[in-house]
């Protein structure tokens, strides 16, 4: 095999360094709103966001407001959007049935699939609002029925931000808060004199509410550990430069440390993407932060064959794959480990983050390995059931389990299933003894 690295990202040991900085961090911050509640949730937002209301909770007439100073165009875009990713979750949802068998004569085994009762949906948008975030976790989880929909997005530039808030509104949110960060994530899970907590978190965020959510998973579930943005190209030759370029920048301005990665077995298209991505770098208004994300995450590998790319991809598992080859379909075959593909040059990512209907939440950091990203099934807890109805099925049943349950020496588990077969199949059995077979029965 021969892979070789044209660029490469800044270390592995680097980066771990970074993320015991968040880890320490967000520990003693969840600390601190455990113990002092909407006081140190007020004082981190003063801190953080120069924020600091009256009330963190917006009214009726507090989103009424903010939704009035959206154009109809803006209401409208938003509109559409949402019914796309709310279509897509129905027909999933639509998917997973509740089911009902007989497995033998007498014995019902079935499942039913119920909302999580709560969610707590973050919406990020300190530096960019959003708006789309909104759609992903709180439309979806309307979808799913969930009961109680909470939704907290931190203040843009000084205020809350109309579009996201409209968009969370419409998203069918109960309860809309203005906080961000740590305190936001660790509010909704905790719960405060103010706040009920929930019984699960979701939403995307940056390294410090990633990491609060990693911490607070046992406590509430969550929907993912949703790190930084990532993003890959898988490109051969039917594909120029300027279009890898611009797909591997177009992730790369979400923050410092979002790693981009050009797969491809062309040098010629690897040589002239490096070359690109300068060029646009000279002209792209965010390229502050791309270029930070490009020159310390970036990665530019070139194989020899499609089978060392494929190879290549699932091991890096990123969260967007953006697949421009010969044969795409090939690859959606055969890929195993990502959060979500974009296949051929006609789709990108951004289609997926803002509008097409998939869910934008992803799995980062290799998480693709055990996990796809937020759908409308994340919201769903499957619960199973049983029921016997004849004395025939509990007597017989019952003989299986006492003896299984002597097996592993749990009488107290054997006596629960001999006292069935006792009263509904007419065998005595002895207490800590299990049952007879049927043949010695009769």
């Amino acid at each position: 095999m021969t892979i070789e690295y044209l660029k490469r990202g800044k270390p592995e040991a680097e980066r771990a360094e970074d993320d015991a900085k968040t880890r320490a961090i967000v520990e003693s911050t969840l600390a601190d709103i455990e113990a002092r509640g909407d006081v140190a949730v007020r004082d981190l937002s003063e801190k953080f966001d120069n924020y600091s209301p009256e009330s963190f909770r917006l009214t009726q007439s507090d989103i009424d407001a903010l939704m009035a100073e959206l154009t109809s165009r803006e209401m409208e875009d938003i509109k559409f959007a949402q019914q796309q990713v709310r279509d897509f979750a129905q027909a999933q949802r639509d998917s997973m049935l509740d089911i009902e068998v007989e497995t033998m004569p007498g014995v019902i085994l079935g499942h039913k699939n119920i909302p999580v009762q709560s969610v707590g949906c973050y919406v990020p948008g300190g530096k960019f609002p959003m708006v789309a975030s909104a759609h992903m976790s709180v439309a979806t989880a309307s979808v799913a029925g969930v009961p109680r929909i909470i939704a907290c997005t931190p203040p843009w530039r000084g205020k809350p931000n109309p579009a996201v808030i409209a968009a969370m509104h419409l998203g069918g949110a109960h309860e809309i808060y203005v906080m961000g960060g740590i305190q936001a994530v660790g509010a909704m899970a905790i719960g405060t004199e103010t706040i009920d907590p929930v019984h699960m978190l979701v939403g995307p965020g940056n390294a410090f509410v990633a990491e609060a959510k990693r911490q607070l998973f046992g406590r509430v579930g969550i929907d993912l550990f949703a790190g930084p943005t990532e993003t890959m190209v898988i490109a051969d030759e039917t594909v120029d430069a300027e279009m890898c370029a611009t797909d591997l920048l177009g992730q790369a301005e979400h923050g410092y440390n979002s790693p981009a990665v050009l797969l491809t077995n062309s040098r010629k298209l690897a040589d002239e993407t490096a070359s690109e991505i300068e060029r646009i770098l000279g002209i792209l208004p965010t390229a502050d932060t791309a270029r930070k994300s490009w020159e310390d995450y970036g990665e530019i590998i070139l194989c020899d064959t499609y089978d060392e790319m494929l190879e290549m991809a699932d091991d890096v598992a990123s969260e967007h794959v953006q697949v421009m080859t010969d044969r795409d379909d090939w690859f959606l075959e055969h890929m195993t480990c990502y959060g979500a593909l974009f296949l051929g040059p006609r789709t990108n990512v951004a289609n997926g983050d803002k509008v097409i209907g998939t869910n934008h939440t992803l799995p980062t950091k290799k998480a693709g390995r055990y996990t796809g990203g937020l759908w409308v099934g994340k919201y769903l807890k499957t619960h199973s059931y049983q029921k016997v109805t004849t004395d025939e099925a509990a007597a017989e049943i019952g003989a299986y389990g006492s003896r299984l349950c002597m097996l592993e020496g749990f009488v107290g588990h054997a006596e629960q299933c001999n006292l069935r077969v006792r009263r509904y199949g007419g065998i005595n059995v002895p207490y800590g003894e299990g049952a007879p077979a049927r043949d010695a029965a009769e």
